[in-house]
This record gives C-alpha cells, structure tokens and sequence, in this order.
C-alpha cells in the first residue's frame, strides 16, 4: 500500500477517534441538555451516531491537512519577497468634467 494511503488512513483512524472523544465530552456535560435528549428518544442512538460520524468527518479531514502542512519544508532565505519600488511618488493626471449643461442635455435623451 502506498505511504500516503498509510498516513491518509491512520489520520483518518485519529480524526474519528477525536471525534468520539468530543462526542462524548458533549454527552458527559450534557450540553444543551443533550444528553438528555438523547437519552430520552427512541432514536437517541442513531442521533449519537450521526454526531460522531459528522464530526469525524470533519476532524479527519482537520487532522489529515494538519499533517500535510506540517511535511512542508522550511525556507532558510528571508521571505519578505521582492520590491516592486523603492518610493512612491503622486503622479498628476488631468481630468476633465463636463459642463452641467452638456450632462444634463445628455441624461435627457
């Protein structure tokens, strides 16, 4: 199996798992009365599981693109890029406004 389907998997194996911990944490201090909720319905299980399948998908997702950044390699030269100037001067440009009568004989037609 190729190395980054390796890597893709276990961070996706992780991202569930974070999932399930924060699922949990949300049912263990019943946030918004979850738990409750959940507890009350017939169809509790199946909203637990939706919780955790959505945010598993998420935090898959999350941790899969926190380690591909992370491989990133590390400049050493500086990285304020190159100047398109050195100074900045006004330039003057005329411009000319029609008279008030020719605009407003122009709006008419």
């Amino acid at each position: 199996m190729p190395k980054l389907v390796k890597l893709y998997i276990k961070n996706v194996i992780i991202g569930f798992g974070i999932a399930a911990g924060f699922v949990s944490l949300l049912l263990w201090f019943n946030v918004m009365n979850l738990w409750g909720l959940v507890s009350q319905s017939s169809d509790g299980m199946l909203a637990v599981f939706l919780l955790w399948f959505m945010n598993g998908i998420v935090f898959a997702g999350v941790q899969f693109a926190w380690v591909i950044m992370a491989m990133a390699r590390k400049d050493d030269g500086p990285r304020g890029g190159t100047p398109v100037a050195h100074y900045f001067e006004p330039a003057r440009v005329k411009a000319k406004a029609p008279s008030g009568q020719k605009h407003q004989l122009n709006t008419r037609r």
